[in-house]
Formats: structure tokens, sequence, C-alpha cells
């Protein structure tokens, strides 16, 4: 790989990579548990389970398991408890992580297009984003429920590349796990990994991506308008 790749977009994942969101995740579980006379659960276990959307990081807490089914009555009676908990709390420990607003500011003064591709729902999505003040930096944020597929499927970075009007391999997704680099190498787009995300408690650096980047500022100096 040559550094600097000549791209002209970057977009970038939302829970681990832009936004530490573990610990209003981890609550909303938390209540969610209490309310429903489940086991109690600990937010270093509920951050292994961010990555795939809401709707499996519930089926995780109910199961304490990655790919389990839980019962459907069960799982139909939580998921609204659980959403309930988390828009109430979405933003209140949440902040972004170190680099990332000055990374931003970087990238957008550099020329490139930005994007937040995620797959967490709209209705959590823009709250979290405007809250933290992220929200303008992006000319577009695609959430987990807009489109049929979500990542690791590649749809999410094509609709990207068809939005800005640029090939998959003019664009950069920086991401923090396993589902975001099985989407880059689909689409055929370029993608970093940040260390301090939620691989589900792996290291990245086993992931097969083009960079392990320490923070967003870092990832500024391996790029260069094309």
């Amino acid at each position: 790989m040559n550094f600097p790749l000549n791209i002209k977009a970057v977009v970038i994942d939302l829970d681990g990579t832009l936004l530490h969101t573990a610990p209003d995740l981890a609550d909303a579980a938390q209540r969610m548990a209490a309310e429903l006379d489940l086991p109690p659960i600990d937010e270093a276990t509920v951050k292994t389970y961010i990555g795939n959307g809401v709707s499996r990081l519930v089926k995780r807490v109910l199961t304490r398991d990655m790919q389990a089914e839980p019962d459907a009555a069960l799982f139909a009676k939580a998921l609204p408890v659980f959403e309930k908990h988390y828009l109430e709390g979405v933003s209140r420990q949440s902040h972004p992580f170190h680099g990332v607003p000055e990374g931003l500011v970087a990238l957008k003064a550099a020329g490139f297009r930005l994007g937040c591709i995620t797959n967490k729902a709209e209705k959590f999505t823009l709250p979290l984003l405007d809250d933290t003040g992220l929200a303008g930096f992006f000319e577009l944020i695609l959430s987990g429920d807009l489109l049929p597929k979500k990542k690791p499927d590649p749809m999410p970075l094509l609709h990207a590349c068809e939005k800005f009007g640029i090939g998959p391999a003019e664009m950069l997704l920086i991401g923090d796990s396993l589902n975001d680099v099985q989407a880059a190498r689909a689409a055929g787009c370029h993608v970093f990994v940040v260390p301090y995300g939620y691989n589900r408690g792996r290291p990245v650096e086993e992931l097969d991506a083009d960079a392990v980047v320490e923070s967003l500022i870092e990832a500024v100096k391996l790029v260069k308008k094309a």
C-alpha cells in the first residue's frame, strides 16, 4: 500500500470510532435487564456486544451470546424497553474519542467530502451527532435502518459512493471493527481501523485493514485529496 492514499471522500463509523457510546448503551442494557428481572450485566460485556445495531445488541444481552436467538416473546418485550431507556439517555455520557473533532476539522479543511455510516438506527444517530457537536461535519449521515442492508454488507458504502459521485477506490472508510473491514473490502473501498473501539474484544491488528491509526488525526497524514 502506497501512502498517502489518493481519495476524494472519507466515511466514518459512529460507535467506537467517532463516539464513545458504550456507557450509555450499557446503562440502557442494565436498566432493561433490571426491568425484565434478568441477571445484571456490566459495561465491559455490553461493549463486546456493540456493532451490529440495537436489535442484535438486545438479543446478545438477553442470551449473553453473540449469535443465539432469544425467545421471540421475550425479545418483543425487551426491545421497546431498551429503546425507551436508550432514547432517554442517548448522549448522557457519550462523547467524541481523542482526536476526533480535530481530525474532522483537518479532513474538512483538506477538501475531503465526509460521511458517517453506522448500523445504529436514525432515531439514535441524529440526536447523538447533534448533541456531541459532530453533525455539521457530515454531508451524508447514513443510519442502519435507511437501506435494506447494513455493514458488513457493502450496500451502505456503495450508496455513499453514488451520493458522492465517485468510485469505491476513491473512498476511505474509517472504522473500529470486523464489520467495517468486511464492508469496505466487499465494496472495493480503502479502510483504516482505530484500536480504541469496539471490535468485540479482539485486537484490530488481526483485521485486513490498510492501516491501523491511533486517531483520526493520524489518518489525515495518510491521505491526500485526489
